[in-house]
C-alpha cells in the first residue's frame, strides 16, 4: 500500500563524501551531537535556508559540519527520500541525497558532528537511522534512491516504505 505524502515538506540535504584509501573506499560519517538524530552516525547535511537550492545547501552544510570545501560541480545527485513521522509531524521532511568524491581540506569536528572515515563495507548501519540499511549501501555502491519511509510511534523504527519520493 503506498504511503501518503504530505505537500510542501521541509527540505533537507545530505552528502556522502567518498575517498579511496589503501585500496578501500571509505565514507565520511559523524555521530550527531544534538537535535534530530542525536547519537546516530550521519553524513554532513541539514536544512535548506530560505531561497537556497539543495546543491547550495549541501555545499554550505558540508563546510559547516566537517570543514571541507566542496564545489557544486563535483556533487553527484543520487535521489530524494521522504521521511514521514505521523507521531511527530514536525520531523516529517524530504531529503536530497548527494555523493561527492572531491574536496579541499581535512575533516574537523564541528558543533554538529565529529567526522570520521568508515570503510563502505563496514558502515555502522546499526548505529544509524533505521531506514539507512534499506538504501545507503546501494547509493554508496553507485546507485540512486527514490523512497518514502514512515516511522512508528517510537520515532526510530521504519513501519512503512514505498518506492518513489
Amino acid at each position: 500500500m503506498p504511503l501518503p505524502t504530505p505537500p510542501a515538506l521541509p527540505q533537507v540535504c545530505v552528502c556522502y563524501l567518498l575517498r579511496e584509501r589503501d585500496g578501500r573506499v571509505e565514507v565520511l560519517l559523524g555521530r550527531k551531537k544534538h537535535g534530530l538524530g542525536a547519537g546516530y552516525f550521519v553524513a554532513p547535511g541539514g536544512k535548506l535556508e530560505p531561497g537556497e537550492s539543495a546543491v547550495e545547501a549541501v555545499v554550505r552544510e558540508v563546510r559547516e559540519e566537517s570543514g571541507l570545501e566542496i564545489e557544486a560541480s563535483d556533487l553527484e545527485a543520487r535521489g530524494v527520500i521522504t521521511y514521514l513521522f505521523p507521531h511527530r509531524e514536525a520531523w516529517t521532511q524530504q531529503s536530497s541525497v548527494f555523493v561527492c568524491r572531491t574536496w579541499r581540506g581535512e575533516p574537523v569536528p564541528s558543533d554538529e558532528l565529529d567526522p570520521e572515515w568508515h570503510p563502505v563495507d563496514e558502515v555502522p548501519l546499526d548505529q544509524m537511522w533505521d531506514d539507512a540499511r534499506r538504501w545507503l549501501p546501494g547509493v554508496l555502491a553507485g546507485g540512486s534512491v527514490s523512497r518514502t519511509f514512515a516511522f512508528g510511534a517510537d520515532l526510530a523504527t521504519v513501519v512503512g516504505e514505498s518506492r518513489g519520493g
